[in-house]
């Protein structure tokens, strides 16, 4: 970060209003926030909200996305990171010793995760030469859509990617017809399980490289905070395992919910990483989430 971009971000959180988004923001981090309940936490008429929040997306600190008819503000991540990073880059002339904890935050603040820096300091995803990426995705009751997304993803993914799933309220066991379905694909099911996504959020968990919430319910929780640092996106489906009816609607209705998610993790793993910034990359992931069953799937722009 250059000293002119760190003077705009600090000017932008000295402000009452401002700081106190920010640390709301950073509380629920990586999620993010409903414009409107923002203004209600933190007590500012919406009109006055929208003019604190482009400030704030301006000197990026905050980012946002819309989701049908809301628009969610989060923090950026990794606007905050060069921040601090740009404060105690050259802390105690490199002597650990003296900083004490405030040193950590310098590598935290280089590229620790599977973001590395170019030459004009923007940040590009390395596909060559590094492991799988790590990706978790997440429902309320890890029984059926995510279930199906992990099996997807590790499918499609050829073995560029691990595939994980875990619920904030997990049922304990995944839905027979979503197991008969994904069998019928000629998938292997002797290994699901539904777990609780406390499971990624343990020290010694892998760290995650993308987080994806697969229903509003979770999208809108706190979720744990998760190693690694892991991008996130919300790509919504209707909740198949909540169908009370009949054996053969019901089966219709998970083919549709799996066919929707096999169509996203199809875009999702052909996009190429490498050459990508971070900011470039969030909007595909978001654009991938925003797709509607009757749209091409296609790589979004």
């Amino acid at each position: 970060m250059e000293l002119e971009q760190a003077v705009g971000a600090f000017a932008a959180l000295a402000q009452t209003t401002r700081l106190g988004v920010v640390r709301l923001l950073i509380e629920v981090a990586p999620n993010g926030v409903p414009a409107g309940e923002i203004a209600t936490r933190v007590a500012v008429a919406p009109s006055t909200l929208s003019f604190h929040l482009a400030q704030l997306e301006r000197a990026g600190l905050v980012r946002s996305w819309r989701r049908q008819r809301q628009v969610i503000y989060a923090a950026d991540v990794d606007g905050m990171r060069r921040l601090v990073g740009f404060l105690v880059r050259d802390c105690c002339r490199g002597r650990p010793e003296i900083c004490g904890d405030l040193a950590r935050l310098a590598p935290a603040c280089a590229i620790a995760d599977p973001l590395i820096a170019n030459g004009d300091g923007a940040r590009v995803m390395a596909d060559s030469e590094r492991p799988p990426y790590t990706v978790l995705f997440v429902c309320s009751g890890n029984s059926a859509r995510s279930i199906m997304a992990e099996c997807a993803l590790t499918r499609f993914g050829a073995g560029r990617f691990r595939a994980f799933s875990a619920g904030s309220m997990p049922k304990g066991a995944v839905d027979p017809t979503a197991l008969a379905l994904l069998a019928s694909l000629n998938y292997r099911t002797d290994h699901l399980r539904s777990k609780d996504w406390v499971e990624f959020a343990r020290p010694d968990s892998p760290p995650l490289d993308f987080v994806f919430t697969l229903c509003d319910r979770s999208a809108d929780e706190v979720c744990p905070v998760w190693p690694g640092q892991p991008m996130t996106a919300h790509w919504g489906h209707q909740d198949p395992a909540a169908f009370d009816g009949p054996a053969d609607k019901r089966l219709q209705l998970f083919k549709r919910i799996y066919f929707e998610i096999e169509g996203r993790i199809k875009v999702f793993s052909s996009l190429r990483f490498e050459g990508l910034d971070r900011l470039s990359l969030t909007r595909r992931l978001e654009r991938i989430g925003q797709l509607a069953a009757a749209d091409p799937l296609v790589e979004p722009a």
